[in-house]
This record gives C-alpha cells, sequence and structure tokens, in this order.
C-alpha cells in the first residue's frame, strides 16, 4: 500500500507537499519521496528509505523549488525494498515525466515485454509503478506536439487503460506543462481532488485521502472517478475526461477495514462511520451466536478498531474500555516486511493496563486478523495482564486469500485463516471464543448510501475484480511477496549495499 499526493500551486509547494505526505504516513512507511517543478521546467528530487520524518531535512526542502510536485509514500509489494526504488519516477522522454503510483499492476510480466520488444523503452528496477510511466511516457510520445494539450494527455491514459491491467491510481508530473491523475477502470485505489481560492488564483490538490487535503486547507471537491484522468496545468486550468471504456466503481473494501484514516472520506464514503456501523453489525452477531454472553468489558486493539468496538459495545450494552497504550514511535506490524520483525514490534508498541483485565472476561475487537501474530501475542498480553477469559472479535470476515492490488497479503500459507475452520482457528490464537463479521454485513455497513457498484472483497471471497487472475499468477506473486523471498531479498541487498559502501 502507497499514498500519493499532487499540487499544482501559485507558491512553493514543497512545505505542502512534505504535510501531506506526513498525514499519509500510515499507508506506508518503508520509503518516501518529494519531485517539484520550477518554472524553467527543472525537476528537483529527494527520495529515500524511510519515513517522512527521517527522509526530508531542512537541506532537502531548500533544494525542492517550484509551483508544482508530487509526492509518494511507500512500502514494498511486489519487487524489492532497495532505495533505488522509492519513488517518484522519472523519465526524461518525451517532455520529462514524474510519476508516483499507489496499486499493483496484474500483467507486468507481459508489459515488461511490450515495453522492450516494441517500445524500446529500457527499465531499471523492478518495479511496476516504473513499468507504468514507461506505459504513459510511450503513450504520450504519440503526440507530435512539444507540448501536450489535454486532449493528448486524455488520449495517452485512454491507451494505459487498455495496455494496464491490476490497480493503479496514480499521480504524474509532466515539466514546464502540469501535473496529472488518474484511477484505474475499477477505482480500485483512491484518489481525491481539492481546491482552494487564493488572490493568485486557484491551487488544486490530489492525494490518496481526504485527510490531506483538510489538513492542507483545501476544499474537498470529489474523489476522481474510476477511468478517469484529472490534468491541471501550470497555470491552474483545470480538465478532466472520462478516459476508460467500461468503467466499474470497485474500491477496495480492505481500505474502509484497515488502511484508511478514520477521518477520510473515499468514494462519497465516511470511513469512520462505516468502521461504526461495522460494530453494530458484529454485536448483532454476537447477540445471535452468544446470547447468553459473559462479556465484562470490550476493548479494542488499537488504533484502527476504536471505531467499531465503541460502537459494538453501546449496541451489546457492555462497557468500553482502553486496555492497551500505544507507542507512537512504532510503525503499524501489518505493514512491516518479515515476519520476525512483526513479532519484535508488536510488544514494543502495545502495552497492557493489567486493571482492566484482571479477573475479566475480555473482548477484544481488531479490524481484521490476517497472519495472526499479532493476534496471538496480544491474546497472551491479555491473559498475562489477569483476563479471566479473553474473547475476540474480528470487523472483517476471515482473510483466506491473496491480495494482488497492492497489499502486503501475497501468500495464502501465511494466513492464519487458511485452511482452518473458525473454531481451530480459535484455538491457533489462544482465545476462547472468536467471532468473524460476515462479508454481506461487511458491505452493507460500508455501502450505506454510496454509488459503489460493488467491492473488491478478493482477499475475502477470492473473486478477483479484474478477471485476470489465475493459479499461475498467484503462485508468481507469491513467490515475489512472501516473507521467505523477503527475508531472501533484504540478506541480497544487505550484501549489495555493503559492497557498494
Amino acid at each position: 500500500m502507497c499514498g500519493i499526493i499532487g499540487i499544482v500551486g501559485h507558491s512553493e509547494v514543497n512545505q505542502a507537499l512534505y504535510d501531506g505526505l506526513t498525514v499519509l504516513q500510515h499507508r506506508g512507511q518503508d520509503a518516501a519521496g518529494i519531485m517539484t517543478c520550477d518554472d524553467d521546467g527543472k525537476f528537483f528530487l529527494r527520495k529515500d528509505n524511510g519515513l517522512v520524518k527521517d527522509v526530508f531535512h531542512t537541506r532537502h526542502m531548500i533544494r525542492l523549488k517550484g509551483k508544482m510536485g508530487i509526492g509518494h509514500i511507500r512500502y514494498p509489494t511486489a519487487g524489492c525494498s532497495t532505495s533505488a526504488e522509492s519513488q517518484p519516477f522519472y523519465v526524461n522522454s518525451p517532455f520529462g515525466i514524474a510519476l508516483a503510483h499507489n496499486g499493483n499492476l496484474t500483467n507486468t510480466k507481459v508489459l515488461k515485454d511490450e515495453l522492450f520488444q516494441t517500445d524500446r523503452r529500457h527499465l531499471n528496477t523492478d518495479s511496476d509503478s516504473e513499468v507504468l510511466l514507461n506505459v504513459l511516457a510511450h503513450e504520450l510520445q504519440n503526440s507530435s506536439k512539444l507540448t501536450p494539450l489535454p486532449e493528448d494527455i486524455f488520449k495517452a491514459v485512454a491507451q494505459v487503460h487498455r495496455r494496464c491491467k491490476g490497480a493503479y491510481a496514480a499521480v504524474a508530473m509532466i515539466s514546464g506543462v502540469g501535473v496529472m491523475a488518474f484511477r484505474d477502470p475499477y477505482g480500485i485505489r483512491p484518489a481525491v481532488i481539492g481546491k482552494r481560492e487564493t488572490a493568485q488564483g486557484t491551487e488544486y490538490v490530489v492525494a490518496s485521502e481526504s485527510v490531506a487535503v483538510d489538513i492542507l486547507d483545501y476544499e474537498l471537491v470529489r474523489d476522481i472517478e474510476p477511468g478517469e484522468c484529472v490534468f491541471i496545468d501550470t497555470k491552474g486550468n483545470f480538465y478532466s475526461q472520462q478516459c476508460a471504456d467500461n468503467p466499474i466503481k470497485s474500491p477496495c473494501i480492505f481500505e474502509y477495514v484497515y488502511f484508511a484514516r478514520p477521518d477520510s472520506m473515499m468514494d462519497g464514503i465516511s470511513v469512520h462511520k462505516s468502521r461504526m456501523r461495522m460494530g453494530t453489525k458484529l454485536a448483532h452477531k454476537i447477540k445471535r451466536e452468544f446470547p447468553d454472553h459473559d462479556i465484562d468489558v470490550v476493548i479494542p486493539i488499537p488504533d484502527t478498531s476504536r471505531s467499531a468496538a465503541l460502537q459494538l459495545s453501546y449496541d451489546l450494552g457492555v462497557v468500553y474500555r482502553e486496555g492497551f497504550i500505544k507507542n507512537r514511535y512504532i510503525g503499524r506490524t501489518f505493514i512491516m516486511p518479515g515476519q520476525t520483525m512483526r513479532k519484535k514490534s508488536v510488544r514494543q508498541k502495545l502495552n497492557a493496563i493489567d486493571l482492566e483485565f484482571r479477573g475479566k472476561n475480555v473482548l477484544l475487537v481488531d479490524d481484521s486478523i490476517v497472519r495472526g501474530t499479532t493476534s496471538q501475542q496480544i491474546v497472551q498480553m491479555a491473559r498475562d495482564a489477569g483476563a479471566n477469559k479473553v474473547y475476540l472479535a474480528s470487523a472483517a470476515p476471515p482473510v483466506r486469500f491473496p491480495n494482488v492490488y497492492g497489499i502486503d497479503m501475497p501468500s495464502a500459507n501465511e494466513f492464519v485463516a487458511h485452511d482452518r475452520s473458525v473454531e481451530e482457528i480459535s484455538k491457533e490464537l489462544g482465545v476462547d471464543w472468536l467471532v468473524y463479521q460476515d462479508l454481506p454485513d461487511l458491505v452493507s455497513a460500508i455501502n450505506k448510501k454510496s454509488d459503489v457498484e460493488r467491492f473488491d472483497t478478493s482477499c475475502f471471497d477470492g473473486e478477483y475484480i479484474t478477471g485476470d487472475i489465475d493459479a499461475n499468477y498467484l503462485y508468481y506473486i507469491d513467490a515475489m511477496r512472501n516473507d521467505l523471498s523477503k527475508q531472501t531479498s533484504d540478506k541480497s541487498n544487505a550484501v549489495i549495499e555493503l559492497h557498494n559502501n
């Protein structure tokens, strides 16, 4: 999962890009990058592995000159995790184009062959984002103009949609021309538009989530529609066009379950309200399946489960308590590469407040359960703190299938729910009782009043909405992205970096 941002303003945008990336940090902690463009069309780039606050220092910010720019934060999915793969990426032909991408292309191998054999383009990394950039650059090169017009940009994106499969929300910058942003025809990954009026004219921002629009003091205009491309030129003129033949709004449901900040709006849906309704649905299921429950207290596993847990406790008529204190300086364990690092981070991240557990029957609430490693340790923390019984509720259904659209869920064998019944999962996690959200209830909780036609729920039901996923592809992506391959890749990268140093 990644976060993207792009701004076209009438004054320097470096600080705004930095601030926007900071509030999108939850979407990735592996690398960060900003590229700006000055009035002469010159690009300025700073990117590296690490958090936003660690990648950008005063000396870097001073060099990021210009009134338009794009930014990116990343955690690794497909490919390796070296700093060479941090974004934005850049090509000098045609025009000079930089791009940042959130998602995952599912036909990367085919596109790589096409780019070499037909388009005569060289790729320098294993990143599918570099592939997307070069496909876009090739299609823009078909324009005969020295400066592409909006119709040239829209025509190029239409060809990108025809060639590229999978999930992509992208923001790109053309030297001296402007910033463009587009989503795949299914709208799997989010992107929103904001604007504000200044004395010099209208300024625009595009970002993964509306929270970035809010904190920069822009007005949220709307979402970028699936298949749509928007373009803002250097003068602040805004253009948009639908570039896909048959767009179907099908956002990733896991955005609402876990990834997005609760104060974001995406595709017209409030993340916070969605999670509250997840809690209500879950409370109804507990009443059905455990009508004579002996739950004394509902405790959320911070942070993303709080909205659901609070509403669940209200609907269940059981007291809500904060039982875990979170270390704010430890990243999100779900998006950390490698099982060993995840295990180590859980104990560093959370600590139990004994008096909230001692002698009580506790219902822990989490947004989802993926590998189960974190859940096992948290359950043990609750028991060590003196809980009499430990129950666990998941606001999402069991994760049983790999995600291929940009979330780090590559291998079914790593899921605690893989080939296990709920009773077997309960035993594996060490809880006295386990309850999962039903998928229809999850969809209903999120899609109450929106125009979303369907959600991508593939990690729960194995139905891949792009229609191009088969067993061979799942085997391929598993081999690239499972924990064992990451550990091997990390060792190889360490050797390379040691040699280079």
